[in-house]
């Protein structure tokens, strides 16, 4: 037990002898520490004085530098300020030298003018007495004069006007007679030089319509399938488009017949789109015929803003343009209706301008003067009155319906305008080759005989065909039956024979067709 005692007391001795050794080292060590930390922050504080006295001085030398140089710009600036002084005191003082100069030269100009002045009063007051003495003396002399005349000077005065009265009549006589000789020779040459000049410039060439179309097929064997089965696709296309489709030993083409221009191109487009689809059968044909049909319409109206364009007419209305288009397949006398309204205009537009005259109403009246054209198949009435209700309806000038009223003297002509359109309008028509009778009255025996098929009740369409030796009438089956549509052929026959002449026979087929469509939905 003493023993343990003993250990623990020495243990304990030994731990307090350690402790106070420890705490001994701890002192000596920070005693260090803050030596050293002393020191570096004396020898910062140095470093730190060193560095703000550099910069100082840095400072110091770029702030000098900085000082010289601008004082050296501003000395510049103020010697160039008074360069530039100096330079407009020595322009103000030439310019003050030169008005001096000019000021004293008006000052002898108004000493000039004031000498001048006293010599022109001086001149004219003599004149003004050289005036009074010769007015005496004509007195004087006249006086005298009628004392040996024995005529006062208002007599003598009225003799003497008589006279020169006779004499100036009758020299004004020869002279208006030599003016009017003159007018009427230059007038007449002046007419033909605007004439020829005006056929010259506006000469176009003419073909003559035909009543036929060709449709060139790439391979024979297309033929048979426009033909179709028992001639159904043939008949449907004829049915359709009102053409005679002939179908012949023609290679690689077929003709279509018939005396309408816009039923042969329908029928043309038609043939040609559906040679290209390859789908040849009734039903495809009636839906390309109705879809070219509307192709058309835009065609006809392109032609119509095509000839306004060219004619630099620019604000028709669109129903007038489709007119004019329509004109592109109208025929008169086998001369193409659009070419020779065009042509008027030009012709017409150049007389006037050539007369000093403005165009635009000779123009536009020459355009527009046979437009009625394109309806009289269609509306009752002369084309010349068809042409007045258009214009009329779409606004067009009183002086435009003046010169197409009187371009086939229907009237007597109120204006210029009215004598050059229908001057321009006799020398298209007469242009060699332009037209050709015969066409017209074969055109117009087809038309007649499709008018006679269409006054029948019943009547849905009326084609002439076979160049008018067969007429085909396709009916309203609701309306006619066929013991009916047997006895209508009988009757249009009829009136044919008590109102047409014609050689030969016209061949009258009535077609009535009944058809069953239903949809699968």
């Amino acid at each position: 037990m003493t023993q343990l005692l003993v250990c623990i007391i020495t243990s304990l001795a030994i731990c307090v002898v350690a402790f106070v050794i420890w705490v001994s080292n701890r002192r000596k060590i920070a005693a260090q520490t803050i030596g050293r930390a002393e020191e570096l922050a004396k020898k910062t504080v140095s470093e730190a004085e060193r560095d703000a006295e550099r910069l100082r001085k840095e400072a110091q030398v770029e702030a000098k530098e900085k000082f010289f140089a601008l004082k050296a710009d501003f000395d510049k600036q103020a010697k160039d300020r008074r360069n530039e002084l100096n330079s407009i005191e020595r322009r103000l003082t030439q310019k003050e030298e030169h008005l001096d100069r000019k000021f004293a030269e008006m000052e002898n100009k108004d000493r000039e003018l004031a000498g001048r002045q006293k010599q022109l009063s001086s001149r004219e007051a003599q004149n003004e007495e050289t005036d009074r003495k010769l007015k005496d003396l004509i007195a004087e002399q006249q006086r005298q004069l009628e004392t040996i005349a024995g005529l006062t000077s208002d007599d003598a005065k009225r003799m003497l006007l008589k006279s020169l009265e006779s004499d100036a009549r009758h020299d004004a006589a020869l002279l208006v007679k030599k003016i009017e000789d003159e007018a009427r020779q230059k007038a007449e040459h002046n007419s033909r030089r605007i004439i020829s000049m005006a056929i010259q410039r506006c000469a176009v060439d003419h073909t003559v319509e035909t009543t036929v179309s060709v449709v060139d097929l790439p391979r024979e064997d297309l033929k048979g399938r426009i033909i179709g089965r028992e001639g159904r696709n043939i008949r449907t296309l004829e049915q359709a488009t009102g053409v005679d489709l002939i179908v012949d030993d023609t290679p690689e083409a077929i003709i279509l017949s018939g005396f309408d221009p816009i039923r042969r191109e329908v029928a043309k487009m038609a043939i040609e789109k559906l040679i290209s689809d390859g789908r040849i059968h009734p039903s495809r044909i009636e839906e390309v015929v109705e879809k070219v049909k509307k192709e058309l319409d835009e065609r006809i109206k392109q032609e119509g803003e095509n000839a306004a364009l060219e004619l630099g007419q620019a604000d028709i209305h669109p129903d007038m343009l489709y007119m004019l288009g329509k004109l592109k397949f109208r025929t008169s006398y086998g001369q193409n209706v659009l070419q020779h309204s065009k042509e008027v205009a030009y012709l017409a537009g150049f007389m006037a301008r050539e007369l000093g005259l403005p165009s635009r109403t000779a123009v536009r009246a020459g355009l527009f003067h046979d437009i009625g054209k394109a309806m009289d198949r269609e509306i009752e009435g002369t084309h010349t009155e068809l042409s007045l209700k258009l214009c009329r309806k779409y606004g067009e000038s009183r002086d435009v319906m003046d010169a197409i009223e009187a371009h086939h003297f229907d009237v007597d002509f109120v204006n210029i305008e009215s004598i050059l359109v229908q001057a321009a309008d006799a020398i298209s028509a007469a242009r060699p080759g332009a037209r050709r009778e015969m066409l017209e009255s074969y055109v117009k025996r087809l038309e007649k005989l499709e008018k006679i098929a269409d006054s029948f009740d019943g009547v849905s369409k009326a084609f002439a065909l076979q160049a008018g030796r067969e007429i085909r009438i396709i009916v309203e089956s609701a309306k006619i039956s066929d013991e009916q549509a047997i006895w209508l052929s009988k009757d249009i026959a009829k009136k044919i024979q008590s109102e047409m002449q014609y050689p030969g026979q016209i061949k009258v087929t009535v077609i009535r067709e009944t058809r069953a469509v239903e949809y699968a939905k």
